[in-house]
Formats: structure tokens, sequence, C-alpha cells
């Protein structure tokens, strides 16, 4: 089956896997989802992201924490929707919890953290938050 919505579906797995205390979560494989994962290790929110080629396919595997501690992520959520973008100037872009979550927005130079969009004064599509 596929979703309209594919990161809508990788932050839920995310979700779900954190809930229930797993520490790895495998899912199909797109460049932008690759990219939100990436973001997501830098900021410290993921523990490691790797790709996997099987025969007809690829897969994005990623590792939610290590063994023995305990998720990151508190709250991960989708903030445009395939039925109603949302976007933002780069001074309009949202802090989470002051400062202590983050926004991932595409820009017209890539998907970046909000922080870094702020910075370059870029605005765009605001696509997550995670706390």
């Amino acid at each position: 089956m596929v979703s309209t919505d594919p990161i809508a579906d990788m932050l839920t797995r995310i979700r779900n896997a954190v809930m229930v205390n797993k520490a790895e979560v495998s899912l199909p494989h797109s460049i932008v989802k690759e990219t939100v994962a990436r973001i997501l290790v830098e900021e410290g929110f993921l523990s490691d992201v790797t790709v996997e080629e099987l025969a007809s396919r690829k897969l994005l595997n990623i590792k939610i924490n290590d063994d023995g501690s305990s998720a990151p992520i508190t709250e991960i959520a989708r903030i445009s929707r395939p039925g109603r973008r949302v976007y933002a100037k780069s001074g309009e872009i949202p802090t989470v919890k002051r400062g202590r979550g983050i926004v991932i927005i595409s820009t017209s130079q890539g998907v970046m953290a909000g922080s870094t969009a702020r910075d370059k004064r870029l605005g765009g599509e605001l696509i997550c938050k995670v706390y």
C-alpha cells in the first residue's frame, strides 16, 4: 500500500516505536525521509540512520536510541500536510518548547532545521516539529 503522505508515515512509525520502547525501526527509503532522519541525528533526537539495499528496493533503518537508554524524543508531529500546507517566512519560523525542540523546514536550498533556516534568512514549508 502506498501512503499519500510518506513523511507522516515515517513520523508515525518513529512515534509508535518510541511508545513501545523499540530501539530501531525500518521503513521504505526516500531521499526526503533520509534527509529528515539525518537532521534528527544531527540534532540528537535519533542515534543513527542507515540505508539498506535489498534486491528490488531500499530500506531506511532508523536507530532511535542505544540499548539501555530511553528515547530522547518526547513528541514528534507533522505540521504541513498534503491537504493543508503551512509556510513561514524566516522571521516567523516557530521555536519549539522555548528552544529545546526543533522545527524541520523545506526551503529553496533544501531541507534543514528551523534554526539553520533562520540563520540563513530562508523561509519555506514547515515539515514537522520534534521535542
